[in-house]
């Protein structure tokens, strides 16, 4: 995506010209895209494409970068001082009469920091949401407490975040930054940001990247060590804070937010398992997070009570889980769970009716945003329609949980090759086609995820009446050993959950081979009868897969039998074998 169809216009302050771009209807809340460097706005257009749905998205090059003109002299040309007053040109010319949603990422959440603690911008902000950049005054308190009341941990933080901004010295050097980025740097730099951050291919970043990345090192000298050796002591931030913190910055440490809440009363924390440049890398989830936050600031409801906040939203939180078979059941459940959390919910299930219900749920259960799919998972030209609709409407999944299946009961020779299709087709292609279609998309991407394949206890415990689903479950249990091991160094973990008997309409939906209609009905009747009276709820298995996904675990059995089986299996097979001769009570 980019911002060919964008609204431009010229904002003329303190002597020089910006270029400010608008998206989206004017008449809808304004949301504020401030870049960092050496970036332009151009960094900000998957993400502004995606809000532009909802809001009046603006984004403005800063001084000196992309269009916008620069100071001159270079020098003390762009203080926060300054940044500050072109902020407030570009929102008096956008949203006089509104105040705007301020959103920055690296030096463009840095200098945004001062515009929501600064008095005279009081009234013009209503939300910031911060990604990557301090405030350089609570950064210049966070360095003083550390020298001032030292212990090894407290030098071990200011040592580790030292070592991250090795760049920031690097920068300060006089005449050096401009010829490596004029020179080399500026050349390569595409290269490494793809190779190293996994910045996908696109309209960023644009060829005035060397004179930006040349212009912006004076960020860094006209403010850095003025505000670090004298920090301000009221910099308190006068609206809503949003912070999302990714735990792959090679630049910032995490450590370097605590104690945030003492300058910002009203922060939301968010962290996201990915590099510094999420922009461009998680632009689904960074922009549903900036919806949700814009959302609850308009309709004037206390943050703390429309974030999730359960014991997985930290960890899931915006994320995008896909989870078929979520008509019903298990999959319902895991859905319910995951919307808990805080995660947007894609529902797929072969039954139009039931997904859709769960979607509707979903949202109002806590999931900022659910949509209900309907697809057979065993055919594959469906499900690679909808990996491409998901990838092009909702993004990249997060999380997959493949979990539809079906039942299927009857000795080996009452099973025909039709059902042995079927239960293939539904059990082990389904889950092929879920790896294959949305884990191949997450392998792209290479900002990590986990895929949680349902497979069951029957995959280690024979059985004289499963032949075929204890196969297809036997191969998914493997598939997903395979996977996790090719997965592994992508940050991708894999997980096999093996539940066991819990009572769903599985058993009143699965087929009974070599028996005619009258005797399967009894016998699903009856089957479901005894799970009812097991009574193992599918909500155990929810909060199973969502623990597999937290630790990464490989190979998950839930229930007490299916713990007990996988121990035989590895301990005592003789005995699983004696068990797996013996009738089944239908």
């Amino acid at each position: 995506m980019s911002l060919d169809g964008a609204r431009e216009r010229r904002v003329r302050t303190g002597g020089i010209e910006l270029c400010v771009a608008e998206l989206g209807d004017p008449a809808q809340p304004t949301v504020v895209l401030v870049h960092g460097y050496p970036d332009s706005k151009e960094v900000w257009s998957e993400v502004a494409s995606r809000l532009a749905e909802r809001f009046h998205v603006v984004l403005y090059d800063v001084r000196g970068h992309g269009r916008s003109t620069a100071p001159r002299p270079l020098r003390g040309g762009f203080t926060l001082e300054k940044l500050t007053d072109d902020f407030l040109a570009v929102v008096d010319a956008v949203s006089p009469d509104q105040p705007v949603h301020l959103v920055g990422h690296d030096w463009g959440s840095v200098q945004s920091w001062e515009f929501v603690t600064v008095a005279r911008t009081e009234g013009r902000i209503a939300s910031f949401t911060s990604m990557s950049g301090p405030s350089l005054d609570h950064f210049g308190h966070w360095i003083k407490q550390r020298v001032r009341r030292p212990t090894p941990r407290r030098v071990g933080q200011l040592l580790g975040q030292g070592a991250k901004s090795w760049y920031v010295y690097l920068l300060h050097t006089p005449a050096l930054p401009e010829l490596a980025w004029r020179g080399p740097l500026g050349r390569r730099w595409p290269e490494i940001l793809r190779r190293v951050e996994r910045v996908p291919p696109g309209d960023y970043p644009t060829p005035s990247l060397p004179t930006d990345a040349a212009h912006g090192a004076w960020l860094y000298r006209d403010n850095v060590r003025a505000r670090l050796s004298r920090p301000r002591a009221d910099a308190y931030a006068h609206v809503p804070v949003q912070l999302i913190t990714p735990l792959g910055d090679a630049f910032l440490s995490e450590r370097l937010y605590d104690g945030l809440e003492r300058w910002a009363p009203e922060l939301v924390r968010r962290t996201l398992a990915a590099k510094h440049w999420i922009p461009r890398t998680r632009p689904d989830q960074v922009a549903a997070w900036i919806t949700e936050f814009v959302h609850t600031n308009e309709d004037g409801v206390p943050v703390r009570d429309t974030v999730a906040t359960g014991e997985y939203a930290e960890r899931f939180g915006g994320r995008l889980v896909l989870v078929t078979g979520a008509g019903s059941g298990i999959g319902r459940a895991t859905a319910f769970a995951f919307a808990e959390a805080g995660a947007r919910v894609v529902a797929v299930d072969r039954d139009a009716e039931g997904a859709a219900r769960t979607a509707e749920m979903s949202r109002l259960i806590g999931s900022p945003d659910a949509w209900g799919e309907t697809v057979d998972v065993s055919d594959e030209h469906a499900m690679e329609k909808l990996a491409e609709k998901i990838h092009d409407e909702y993004g990249v999944v997060d999380v997959l949980v493949n979990n539809a299946g079906i039942g299927l009961s009857g000795s080996f020779f009452d099973t025909t090759p039709e059902d042995w299709r079927k239960v293939l087709d539904a059990n082990l292609w389904g889950v092929i086609h879920g790896c294959r279609l949305f884990g191949g998309r997450m392998a792209e991407r290479g900002q990590g995820g986990h895929i949680v394949n349902t497979a069951s206890a029957a995959a280690y415990q024979p059985s004289k009446s499963l032949p075929a689903y204890s196969t297809s479950k036997a191969a998914v249990l493997m598939l997903s050993e395979c996977l996790r091991a090719e997965l592994a160094g992508q940050g991708i973990g894999v997980s096999a959950i093996c539940p066991g008997f819990v009572n769903t309409n599985i058993t009143s939906t699965a087929h009974f081979a070599g028996v005619d209609a009258t005797e399967e009905k009894r016998r699903q009747k009856k089957a479901a009868r005894l799970y009812g009276l097991r009574n193992y709820p599918p909500e155990k298995v929810a909060d199973a897969i969502l623990r597999a996904v937290v630790r990464n675990q490989a190979v998950v059995p839930v229930t007490p039998e299916a713990r007990g089986a996988r121990l035989l299996a590895r301990f005592s097979p003789r005995a699983l074998r004696a068990v797996a001769r013996m009738d089944p009570p239908l």
